[in-house]
């Protein structure tokens, strides 16, 4: 290999879940994250097979091709003992797992995936997601009916198009083969940690000068501060010159469910928790798949009336009370000065906006400098009636200030 690498791996149950449905394994070329699915009715049991399967298929590869048809070939194997296992054990029915991993072949990186589990590479300080989601979110997300943003909280987030496990469809993996150097940071996960830690916080990580060990470490326990409601599996690993190959240690490494032996009790099985209704598995070519894509085009354009329906009616009522304030000042009336002489306003002197709240009501033939100073400074100031017949007072009292010489 023109490439050493250094890796990390490590899972949590969390903090909601009774049991860790999520597999992990760090090896020597080969490395990836499986996240089951059936809650207590199989989803630790597939991941845990899965894994321990694929695992077996962790080899040095003549080329890259070859890697990926030996990868393809364990998958298809694997799920057909997963078909295999539900036909004899009825309860596990509906279990699948997501698997997303990686097998290096010399300068080459040699990427599987399935499901929702996703693939990150930091390479010269920027991270970019490698894997696209094989979930129903995504789809719409692809299609335009929905944003990102909306995704995420979007009540059909966890249910999954692509899985390994029990369906009527063989899996469909998307491969891909990425050259890869010295100084790349490669990271496996299940949606625990992405699913609850942002973006910014895991390229903040990987692009640390951290150790695997460390990021990982690091990024699990922000699952955990972010309440860690799902189980949540991370792997790193770490590309550095061949050089340094000769004096890193490497041992294979088993995370989650996969690192005890699978064994199959139909009491348990038969258990389901709050855990077997969290993800859903559902074909795209499916009733199932269109009924919910017609839902949700409906949700989406009753939520879009809903949205003009209420600015209308915010939209109304900031006119009808702006009406009605308007309305409340032609009510009023004062006292002041125009063009010299003393003259009755409809409304208030106040403006907003240069929008004036009055208007010239009547222009009287008293002079305004005709008035004792003091009055002049009150015309000046504006003075308030009560109504129309009191700003006539007012002009009354005003007239008879004035001293006839």
């Amino acid at each position: 290999m023109s490439i050493a690498l250094i890796s990390a791996a490590d899972s949590n149950v969390g903090k909601v879940r009774s049991s860790n449905q999520d597999a992990g394994y760090a090896g020597y070329r080969m490395f990836f994250v499986a996240d089951g699915m059936g809650g207590h009715a199989g989803g630790d049991i597939a991941s845990a097979i899965t894994a321990q399967r694929m695992a077996q298929m962790d080899a040095e590869y003549a080329t890259a091709d070859d890697a990926g048809a030996s990868v393809l070939s364990r998958i298809l194997e694997t799920n057909q003992l997963l078909t295999e296992t539900v036909a004899a054990h009825g309860e596990l029915s509906g279990m699948g797992t997501t698997f997303s991993g990686l097998v290096f072949v010399q300068d080459r990186a040699v990427i599987a995936h399935i499901g929702d589990s996703r693939i990150y590479l930091c390479r010269d300080g920027q991270t970019r997601q490698v894997t696209t989601d094989h979930t129903f979110v995504q789809r719409l997300v692809e299609m335009g009916r929905i944003t990102e943003d909306e995704a995420l909280v979007h009540p059909r987030r966890n249910v999954l198009l692509r899985v390994i496990g029990d369906t009527n469809e063989p899996p469909q993996l998307d491969f891909e083969v990425l050259v890869t150097k010295p100084g790349d940071r490669w990271m496996m996960c299940s949606d625990g940690l992405n699913g609850y830690v942002s973006d910014a916080i895991i390229h903040m990580n990987l692009s640390s000068e951290q150790g695997a060990e460390e990021v990982v470490e690091v990024l699990i326990g922000e699952a955990l501060e972010a309440g860690a409601p799902d189980n949540v599996t991370v792997v790193v690993v770490d590309t550095v010159p061949a050089e340094l190959g000769s004096v890193i240690e490497r041992e294979a490494k088993f995370v989650g469910s996969a690192t005890t032996d699978v064994v199959i009790q139909e009491a348990k099985a038969k258990s389901r928790g709050k855990d077997s209704q969290d993800r859903q598995f559902i074909s795209e070519s499916g009733e199932d798949f269109n009924r919910i894509i017609n839902e949700t085009q409906r949700k989406v354009q009753f939520r879009k009336l809903r949205q003009v329906a209420t600015i209308a009616v915010i939209t109304s009522l900031v006119v009808l009370t702006g009406w009605l304030a308007y309305a409340y000042t032609q009510t009023k009336y004062y006292v002041g000065g125009s063009e010299g002489r003393v003259s009755i306003y409809k409304g208030i002197r106040e403006e907003l906006l240069g929008f004036k709240f009055s208007s010239l009501e009547q222009k009287t033939n008293l002079e305004v400098l005709a008035l004792p100073p003091y009055q002049q400074q009150l015309v000046a100031k504006t003075i308030y009636a009560t109504d129309l017949e009191d700003a006539y007072r007012i002009i009354d009292r005003l007239k008879a200030s004035v001293t006839v010489e």
